[in-house]
C-alpha cells in the first residue's frame, strides 16, 4: 500500500504486524487533508487484511510524533463562504469526514498501538486516543493544543480522552489551560500504558504487537469489540452482546487449538481469519 503522508510496513519476523508510520517529517508530521484520506483508506484496509492481527501506528522521526493540523495546508477549507448556511454545511461535512477517519483507527477490526515519540499536540491527541493502546518515550509530551486557536477540539480529543483518563478534573485542566503534559503525567493519568527509554521504544511497541498477534484473531477481535461496545453502553447490554457474540465465536477451531496447546505444553497455531 502507497500513501501521501503515511509509510506502511511488515517488519521482519512480524509477518502478521502492519506498521504503519506518519511520514512527513520534514512538515512535522502534520495533517492536512490528504492525511484524512490517507488515514482511512490504510486503516480500512489493513482492517480488511486477514493477515494482519496488530497495527503499530508510529512516526518517521524520532524527534516528533506529530504538531498537529497543518494550518497553512488547510486555511482555504476552513475560509467562511458568502452564505452563513452554506459555510456550516461545509465545516460540518469536513469535521466529520475527518472525525470518520480517526475513528478507523476505533472500528478497525485488529489492535491499534500507538507508539509517540517526542510531541504529540492537537489532533494527534485526537490520534493517538482512538488507539487501542498507548506507549511513549520519555521525551514525549503531549498538548491539546487547540484552546489555543480560539476552537473546540472537534475530532476525537473532548469525547475520547475522558474515558481514556477517567479523572474529569484532569480532563479538563489539560483541555482548558492547553498546557504541555510530561509522559510521567501521562502514565500517571493513564493516558500511556508505559514510557520506554526513547530508544527501546519501538522494540518495545513491536514485542508488544507481536504477543498479541500470537493470540487467536477471533479471540482478540471479539475483545477488542467488546470493549469498544462496553464502554458505550450498560453492564446488562454489553453482556448481552458479548453473550451473542461468544455464541457463534465459540465455535471457531482456535478454542480446541487452544486449549490442546496448553494441554501438550506446546505452542498454538491461528490460522488467519
Amino acid at each position: 500500500m502507497s500513501y501521501a503522508t503515511l509509510a506502511v510496513s511488515t517488519p521482519a519476523g512480524s509477518p502478521h504486524v502492519a506498521v504503519v508510520h506518519l511520514n512527513r517529517p520534514r512538515q512535522l508530521n502534520t495533517m492536512t487533508d490528504q492525511f484524512f484520506s490517507d488515514v482511512h483508506a490504510c486503516f480500512t484496509a489493513l482492517s480488511a487484511n486477514p493477515d494482519i492481527r496488530v497495527i503499530v501506528l508510529a512516526s518517521a522521526s524520532e524527534k516528533i510524533f506529530t504538531a498537529g493540523l497543518d494550518l497553512k495546508a488547510v486555511q482555504g477549507s476552513l475560509m467562511p463562504r458568502d452564505d452563513p448556511a452554506r459555510t456550516g454545511v461545509m465545516l460540518m461535512d469536513l469535521i466529520r469526514r475527518w472525525q470518520n477517519a480517526l475513528s478507523c483507527l476505533e472500528t478497525c477490526r485488529v489492535p491499534v498501538i500507538a507508539a509517540i515519540h517526542g510531541a504529540c499536540i492537537g489532533g494527534g491527541v485526537d490520534l493517538v486516543t482512538a488507539a487501542d493502546i498507548r506507549v511513549c518515550s520519555e521525551q514525549s509530551w503531549f498538548c491539546v493544543k487547540e484552546v489555543d486557536l480560539a476552537m473546540a477540539a472537534d475530532i476525537g480529543t473532548l469525547q475520547r480522552l475522558p474515558k481514556v483518563v477517567g479523572n474529569q478534573s484532569i480532563v479538563r485542566e489539560w483541555c482548558y489551560t492547553g498546557r504541555n503534559v510530561s509522559a510521567t503525567e501521562a502514565l500517571a493519568a493513564g493516558l500511556v500504558s508505559h514510557v520506554a527509554k526513547d530508544r527501546r521504544l519501538c522494540c518495545y511497541a513491536l514485542d508488544l504487537a507481536n504477543t498479541i498477534a500470537s493470540k487467536s484473531p477471533v479471540a482478540i477481535n471479539g475483545t477488542k469489540a467488546s470493549l469498544v461496545y462496553s464502554r458505550d453502553h450498560s453492564v446488562d447490554d454489553s453482556l448481552k452482546q458479548i453473550a451473542m457474540w461468544n455464541s457463534s465465536q465459540l465455535q471457531a477451531g482456535d478454542v480446541m487449538e487452544a486449549a490442546a496447546a496448553i494441554l501438550s505444553k506446546t505452542t498454538p497455531k491461528f490460522p488467519k481469519l
